[in-house]
C-alpha cells in the first residue's frame, strides 16, 4: 500500500501539480480544497503526511494545523 498524502490548497493548479508529482512518485493523495473540508479529510483518511497552504477558505491553515494537532501527530509542512 503506497505512503498516503493529504494536500489541503485552494488554488486549483497548485493542488493538481502536486498531485501529479506525488502520484508520479507512487504516493496515493487525497486533496482538500478548503480547510474545513481537509480537516474532515484528515480524520477520514488518516494521512501519513499533510501539505497544508496557509491562506484558506472556511478554515485557514493555522486552525488546520491546530485542530490536526489536538488529535494526530502527524507531520505538517505549511
Amino acid at each position: 500500500m503506497a505512503t498516503s498524502v493529504l494536500v489541503v490548497e485552494d488554488d486549483r493548479n497548485i493542488r493538481e501539480l502536486l498531485q501529479l508529482y506525488l502520484e508520479k512518485e507512487e504516493y496515493e493523495v487525497f486533496v482538500a480544497h478548503d480547510g474545513g473540508e481537509g480537516f474532515d479529510m484528515f480524520k477520514a483518511k488518516e494521512p501519513k503526511l499533510v501539505l497544508l497552504d496557509i491562506m484558506l477558505p472556511v478554515m485557514d491553515g493555522w486552525q488546520v494545523c491546530r485542530e490536526i494537532r489536538r488529535v494526530n501527530n502527524t507531520p505538517i509542512i505549511m
